[in-house]
């Protein structure tokens, strides 16, 4: 009876698209939280129902001292209820019963489908705008890069761009103490040559989706002609001379204090400068989905492509 039930529960298991992405979200919820593994499993109600909400909810929507300090990550409702139903598959093949009654999946149902309205709602908004070489340039005429401000803006555009990653990525928050492990810092950043000889800097992130909890992801940007990421790092580290465990793309402000860049300051300083131009209202995701475009154009290998960003 033993085989049996283990082969039924691996054929229920096969081709379940999705769960392997649940549980790896689960555990970073957990990981966030500090949800010790004898409350990961079993689960309680309690705890199903914050990591529904929790990966449901838009941070864009959220006032940033609300949050104190919790990182959000946005996915979608048919996505949360798959990954409940891998969270629950996984309690099956653990031996436990099912973690949620009836009258739970119920009551979480009931407000993801408040969460799923705004989300829908959010969606009907215009698509963003591409970010395009052109714009880029025009971010650089804006900016006085002597400044530590303006130095920071755009090492962290051209890095996102030719990265292929959203702005995010580069930002942290002070409102964020206990998640300074997940900060890029000084630290996370080194420059070397390839066996060719060419230039190139790696930055390798702490937090990224793509990659298992603990692990980095490894941002290599390589030496461009006129918008040149390595150029822009270097002269944003003459002009923000930072200490080593200092988020990395940070400032300094006029009394000579060292600030982590807020999201919402860089997001709207980024964005009013081709908004300026009547090119679009919005960026931030802009910049990973272009570079991508970009390289695409250029006949560079998708998969290349797709393992770098």
């Amino acid at each position: 009876m033993n085989t049996i039930s283990s082969l039924a529960s691996h054929a229920t298991l096969h081709n379940t698209s999705g769960y392997g992405a649940g549980l790896h979200k689960y555990h970073i919820f957990c990981d966030i939280f500090s949800i010790t593994e004898y409350d990961q499993l079993p689960a309680s109600f309690k705890i199903l129902h914050s990591f529904a909400l929790w990966a449901a909810a838009d941070p864009e929507l959220i006032p940033v001292e609300a949050l104190e300090g919790v990182r959000l990550e946005l996915i979608s409702v048919t996505a949360i209820r798959k990954y409940l139903s891998a969270v629950q598959a996984w309690h099956f093949m653990q031996g436990w019963p099912a973690p949620l009654s009836d009258e739970d999946l119920k009551c979480i149902n009931f407000l993801l489908r408040g969460l799923e309205n705004i989300q829908a709602s959010r969606q009907l908004m215009p698509p963003r705008p591409p970010i395009t070489l052109q714009m880029l340039t025009a971010l650089r005429l804006k900016l006085k890069i002597g400044k530590p401000f303006n130095a920071y803006i755009w090492a962290m555009a051209l890095s996102a761009f030719w990265g292929m990653k959203d702005l995010v990525r580069f930002l942290s928050s002070p409102l964020e103490p206990l998640m300074v492990k997940l900060h890029l810092k000084k630290t996370d950043i080194y420059f070397n040559t390839d066996l060719d000889g060419s230039p190139y800097a790696c930055l390798d992130l702490p937090s990224a989706k793509t990659v298992k909890a603990g692990k980095v992801q490894s941002v290599f940007l390589t030496e461009q002609k006129n918008l040149c990421p390595l150029a822009a790092l270097r002269n944003f580290f003459q002009v923000v001379p930072a200490q080593a465990n200092n988020p990395l793309f940070s400032w300094v402000d006029n009394r000579g204090n060292v600030r982590p860049m807020v999201k919402q300051t860089a997001i709207k300083f980024t964005n009013g400068i081709p908004t300026g131009w009547g090119w679009g209202t919005s960026f931030g995701h802009s910049f990973r989905i272009s570079g991508a475009s970009y390289f695409l154009v250029q006949k560079v290998d998708p998969e290349i492509i797709r393992i770098a960003g």
